[in-house]
């Protein structure tokens, strides 16, 4: 039974879980795939055009404040973005084509570092490129992957599996059909996956 890390790369809260998760994982011998998807057709279902944090200031300038205390508590770098939400979908069809790759993980983390870390456009193949050569791999071939029909598909019907779940933010950690939301609730996702292994 593997825990399941579904995540969006415009998401504030992923960016403190897929950070950490797989070294909580590796360490708890906890087995795991990553899960990207995409929140927007999600949220449009709901009709919501845009993120919650956006459609209500209040409670997107608490998030601001609890994402800068919880990067502190984690010692994660972080930079509140000019642009919110910025747009992933390229970082998620890459990381959709690079999936099978043992540095997946590092390629996740890296497009959250630029982004929540330094302030960078993700949607910028720049800021893209380089966090592939930061994975010790040329680009070029797996940006040309990124844009082919079938890793299209595969993020749409990755996204319309979370949907299906019952999925509704990110980051969402699944246990054998055990649902846990938010960056907080990473802990309780390890310890219901050790329990299940007991």
């Amino acid at each position: 039974m593997k825990l399941e890390i579904w995540f969006e790369f415009a998401s504030t809260y992923s960016y403190l879980t897929v950070s950490r998760a797989e070294a909580l994982l590796t360490a708890a011998e906890v087995e795991f795939v990553w899960r990207p998807f995409l929140l927007g057709p999600i949220f449009r279902d709901r009709g919501m055009e845009t993120s919650p944090f956006v459609l209500d200031p209040v409670k997107g300038e608490y998030m601001w404040r609890d994402m800068a205390r919880r990067s502190e508590a984690y010692r994660l770098p972080f930079i509140r973005p000019r642009m919110f939400p910025m747009n992933g979908l390229k970082a998620a069809r890459i990381m959709t084509a690079v999936l099978e790759q043992p540095w997946c993980g590092a390629f996740a983390r890296s497009i959250f570092a630029a982004q929540f870390g330094q302030g960078a456009d993700i949607s910028d193949e720049r800021i893209l490129r380089s966090a592939l050569e930061t994975c010790g791999v040329s680009p070029g071939p797996w940006l040309e992957r990124a844009r082919s029909p079938e890793i299209k598909e595969t993020l749409r019907a990755t996204t319309d599996r979370a949907r299906n779940s019952g999925i509704f933010g990110a980051p969402s950690m699944v246990v054998g059909g055990e649902l846990f939301w938010g960056d907080d609730r990473l802990e309780d996702a390890i310890a219901f996956a050790q329990s299940r292994h007991e």
